[in-house]
This record gives structure tokens, C-alpha cells and sequence, in this order.
């Protein structure tokens, strides 16, 4: 009998690429598998192939679900109500559908796009596997494929550039595996992540890397070229690489024919040869100091993915690793000591009628409390203070913030607003010196797994969504047109800070609770670190964006002294060149 004879795998996004090679891999184990994705004419390719793969007398089957998005709720919902009135078990789910999103500076990246990343990512992830739960019974296994780059060593935090919103999604994902495995211990069902590394694709030669080294140039111009016309040029040129030279020859023609707007044909076509030529030098460049960081120099194959899959889904094995992330990694990728505790410590600053902004999306007292704590030393060493509160914030916090200090409810989710507010803060109190994001706690749940779809995007744009959306806008702020024209960040100066979700407080915090929590945390962190590198290595500027997290895992309550010592420190010009920018400034390991 086939080690997988008689058991069910649902692989998502499995129409191509890995998650083919894991459908291949399970059926020649004499599994069945349920094959999904957006695409309907590749699944139906990879059914022909899988099927003719059917060892004989296994029994096993293909079904394919088209027009299945991870991210559309509806279509995930009638999969698995299809499924459950069918009577199927899914004994396996392997979350592994995904996208690159956008590979651009974070000040570069379309919110919108950002939000489909987290979308696709995270979201499908965390719906997939609590639909799935309507289809499987004991002894099930939640896979989840995720990135190495997300990981931390102690006290470090990998940054990937040009890839907020895949990090902060695949963070996230890390921290929701494990999470998972608390809550669903009583179910008998097991969750483990894997991190396999960088794995031979198109996705990564064809579009990462291409796409990364066309940001580095569109970061400083080419030639006589501005970044928009880099940008222009880019998204025309891409597409050639890796075609037989005349139809690259052709295709540059093309380009400068279609973008010369009055330039000389015959100069630009030259230029975007130029161009592309840079772009695959760096591109390949990339790959290889990647792999000079494996010890055998290798990328895995797509194959080598799906066998460690199928392994993770041993009983014995699974159960060992239950609520693990595997591997860490195999890349030795030497990194910065991004994470810190306490900030050093620095003179108290004069803030000298300068204006600091308070965003807030307050969940208890506490972090009303900690916002009047902030304002007040603001005020105090000579600053003045603006609070725009959420509208999602209980009436009683507006009310306690908003009768002590110049306050505004306003829709802090809106990129619009966000910029409007900020503009009339500047107009009436003066110049921004910083802009302080409050996420405000994890409210009181049992079980992330039981919640709603709706409660769950909730949390994602509390804790996700909405930092990044004042982050952004806060950078535009700062930088007007350096979205656009990423030349205006050098030597530019500017402090964001967020607030994260405190740990929680007490001698009896449940290891769900701190998992739970960490799910938020761990889309922050490589968020907080991604957009610092690309803020002072690739653009050269002195905007720095800083993370606090309050309270321990020991379950201490948290020191708002300490997170104003953070606000001391982020505005000193010390933190220009600190690369510890995520302070969990309460602990003391």
C-alpha cells in the first residue's frame, strides 16, 4: 500500500509551479488530491498530467476547483461547502498559493496592491485553514509555505527589499502556523510552516530579480533618463528578458519608438538596450550572491520542496513539529541586529514648538492612557500635538483623548484623510517632526480560529493595514513627490514610530494569547526593517521608521517612560545610523 493510499491533500494555488510539483508528489504517494487556483486552462493541464500519474490500483483521484482565489472569501466558502456536502475529508491542506506583489520601494508601492499582497498571502492562508476545518477530522495537517526571509535570529530581523507587503504577510504567516497549533490542539489537528529557501522558478528569475534590479535603477535614473522614464521604460522591457535577441532587438525598438515623446529614436533605443543589459547584470548578480550564502551553492528544485512537504505530513514527524517553522533556514544571510530592547539613551530633546501627529486606534483605557502619557511629554519639552483618532475607537477614548488635547475622529484607513489631516496639522500647528501610529492591543478573543472572516479583516487593516497606510503617508509628508521622483529622499529627515500590540499583561498568560498576538508582531517586524533598509541604503535619506512592541513575555506591565525615551531617541540624530529599529523596550533579554 502507498504511503498516502486513501488520504485526501487540498493544495492550493496548484496549477503551476510548486504547488504542482507537491500535487504530483502526493498523487504518485497514492493521494488525491484538490487542485485550485484562479487560472481554469493551467489546472486543467496540470489534472492531465497528474492523472496520467495515478499509481494502478491506488484509487486515487484529481478534482479541480477553477476561478478559486485564496483571497475571495466567497469562492473559498462554496470550495469547501462543496466539499463538506460531498462528504470529502481533506486530510492534508497545504497553503501555498501566492504572488510576488509589487517589487518597489515601500514609498513606490500602490496601497491597493499592498492590501491584495496581505490579502492573498495571509488572508488566504488564515481562511483556507479555518474553512478547511469544516472538512477535516483528527489527525489533519495545516502546511504552510512561507519565507526564509522573515525569520528571525535572536535579536535580528532579516529585511527584503523592495517587498514590504510580502513581508509583513509572510511574517505574519510564520506566526499564525504556530498560532494555529495552540488553538487547534483540542481538534487533534497539527500546523507547521516551512521556509524552504530560495527554489528554482520562473517567479524568481523571471519576475523577482528582474523586477528588483529595474527598482535600483528607477531609484536613481539611468543615463539621461528620469525615474518615471526608467519606470515607463521598465514595465516595456521586462518582458524581453530571457527571448532570443531579435526579439529582444525588436521589442527595445518598439519601446523607444512608443515612450521617445520628442527624444531622438535612434539615442533612446540605445539607452534601453542600455538599461536592460544593467538590469540583467544586477539580476544575476543577485542570484549568485544568493547562493554564495548555501553551503552547497544550490536552490532547490521544485521537487525537493514537494518532498519535504510530504514528509512534514508524516504522523510521526508532524507530530514532533507540531507548531514549528521548518527550516529556519539555508541561507546564512548575515544581517544587522535589527531588533533591540530599550532605545539608548539620549539628552531630552527640546521639541521647540515643532508639531508631532498621534494616529491612534485605541482598543482599552491602557492605550488611551499611554496616548495621554505621549502627549503630555510632548507638550512638556515644548512640542505641540495633534491626535486623529480612529473612528473605530470605543467613544469613551475619543472622548478622554480628545478633551485634553487638539484632537480630530477621523478615518485613519484612508490614505486621502490621512494626507488631508496631516497637511492641516503642518497649516495650524506647525512643522511635523514626527508622526507616532498607536495600533492599540489585541482585543480579547479565545480563539483566532473562531473568528469571522469580517473580524479577521478587521485585525489585519488594525494591526497591517492601517500602519502601513500612515507610514506612507507620513513619507509623502515628508518627501512630497517621492513616490514618484525617489532622487528628493537623499539626506531627507523625518521620524514615524509605531506602537504594536502589547503583549499581555498578568502571571497567567496563556500561550495562545502570546501566539496569537505575535501573528500581528510578526507582520511588523520585517515591515519595520524592510522599509528602514530601503530608506537608508537605497534611497539615502534620514527618514527612519521605528517599531515599539510593550510588555514581555513574562507578562510584566509596560513602562510608557520607556516607550517616550523611544520618541527621544528616534528624533535625535543618533537614530540616523542605528540599525536597531524594532524595540520591544520593556524587556530586558
Amino acid at each position: 500500500m502507498l504511503k498516502f493510499q486513501n488520504k485526501t491533500a487540498l493544495v492550493t494555488g496548484s496549477g503551476t509551479g510548486i504547488g504542482k510539483a507537491i500535487a504530483t508528489k502526493f498523487i504518485e504517494n497514492g493521494a488525491s488530491v484538490i487542485i485550485l487556483g484562479r487560472r481554469k486552462e493551467p489546472l486543467q493541464e496540470a489534472a492531465k498530467e497528474l492523472e496520467a500519474k495515478i499509481p494502478q490500483g491506488s484509487g486515487a483521484t484529481v478534482k479541480i476547483f477553477a476561478g478559486v482565489d485564496v483571497a475571495d472569501e466567497g469562492a473559498m466558502n462554496g470550495m469547501f461547502d462543496t466539499l463538506k456536502n460531498e462528504n470529502v475529508t481533506v486530510d492534508y491542506i497545504i497553503n501555498n498559493a501566492g504572488v510576488s506583489g509589487p517589487v518597489t520601494c515601500f514609498a513606490n508601492a500602490p496601497l491597493d496592491d499592498f492590501k491584495s499582497t496581505v490579502g492573498i498571502h495571509l488572508t488566504g492562508t488564515f481562511w483556507g485553514s479555518v474553512q478547511a476545518l469544516k472538512v477535516m477530522k483528527e489527525g489533519g495537517k495545516i502546511i504552510t509555505i512561507s519565507t526564509f526571509f522573515t525569520e528571525e535570529r535572536p535579536l535580528e530581523q532579516r529585511p527584503y527589499r523592495f517587498r514590504s507587503p510580502y513581508t509583513a504577510s509572510q511574517g505574519a504567516k510564520n506566526r499564525l502556523a504556530e498560532a494555529m497549533s495552540w488553538e487547534l490542539t483540542d481538534k487533534g489537528i497539527i500546523s507547521i510552516a516551512t521556509n524552504p529557501g530560495p527554489v528554482h522558478s520562473d517567479r524568481i528569475y523571471k519576475t523577482v530579480y528582474p523586477k528588483a534590479a529595474a527598482e535600483f535603477m528607477r531609484v536613481s535614473g539611468f543615463e539621461d533618463l528620469s525615474p518615471t522614464e526608467v519606470d515607463e521604460a521598465n514595465k516595456e522591457l521586462l518582458e524581453l528578458l530571457g527571448e532570443d535577441d531579435s526579439v529582444v532587438k525588436d521589442g527595445i525598438a518598439k519601446a523607444a519608438a512608443k515612450l521617445a515623446n520628442g527624444k531622438d529614436v535612434s539615442k533612446l533605443t540605445e539607452t534601453f538596450t542600455n538599461l536592460l543589459n544593467k538590469i540583467q547584470t544586477i539580476a544575476e548578480k543577485v542570484q549568485n550572491n544568493t547562493s554564495h550564502m548555501i553551503a552547497n551553492r544550490e536552490f532547490l528544485s521544485q521537487t525537493q520542496v514537494a518532498e519535504s512537504v510530504l514528509n512534514l505530513c508524516d504522523d510521526e514527524i508532524a507530530k514532533i513539529l507540531n507548531g514549528k517553522v521548518i527550516p529556519g533556514d539555508r541561507v546564512f544571510y548575515p544581517v544587522k541586529p535589527h531588533i533591540g530592547t530599550t532605545t539608548p539613551g539620549v539628552h531630552q530633546p527640546d521639541f521647540g514648538g515643532k508639531a508631532v501627529v498621534l494616529t491612534i486606534d485605541a482598543t482599552d483605557k491602557t492605550d488611551a492612557d499611554r496616548v495621554e502619557f505621549l502627549a503630555q511629554h510632548i507638550e512638556k519639552n515644548g512640542g505641540k500635538v495633534a491626535c486623529f483618532i480612529s473612528e473605530t475607537t470605543p467613544k469613551d477614548l475619543q472622548e478622554q483623548i480628545s478633551s485634553k488635547f487638539h484632537a480630530h475622529v477621523v478615518d485613519i484607513k484612508n490614505p486621502e484623510e490621512v494626507e488631508r489631516w496631516l497637511n492641516t496639522a503642518k497649516t495650524n500647528i506647525g512643522e511635523i517632526l514626527a508622526v507616532i501610529h498607536v495600533t492599540g492591543k489585541l482585543p480579547e478573543i479565545s480563539k483566532l480560529t473562531e473568528q469571522t472572516r469580517a473580524k479577521w479583516e478587521e485585525l489585519t487593516a488594525k494591526f497591517i493595514l492601517t500602519p502601513a497606510t500612515v507610514a506612507q503617508r507620513a513619507l509623502e509628508h515628508f518627501v512630497p513627490g517621492g513616490s514618484k521622483d525617489p532622487r528628493l529622499y537623499k539626506d531627507a529627515k523625518g521620524a514615524i514610530m509605531i506602537i504594536g500590540p502589547d503583549l499581555p499583561v498578568g502571571r497567567k498568560v496563556t500561550g495562545t494569547h502570546r501566539a496569537q498576538v505575535e501573528v500581528f508582531r510578526g507582520a511588523l517586524r520585517p515591515f519595520t526593517t524592510t522599509v528602514n533598509q530601503e530608506l537608508s541604503d537605497v534611497l539615502k535619506s534620514k527618514i527612519r521608521i521605528f517599531t515599539i512592541f510593550p510588555g514581555t513575555v513574562a507578562g510584566a506591565e509596560p513602562d510608557n517612560q520607556r516607550i517616550a525615551d523611544a520618541l527621544n531617541f528616534l528624533v535625535s540624530d543618533s537614530a540616523d545610523s542605528s540599525a536597531e529599529v524594532t524595540f520591544c523596550v520593556d524587556e530586558s533579554r
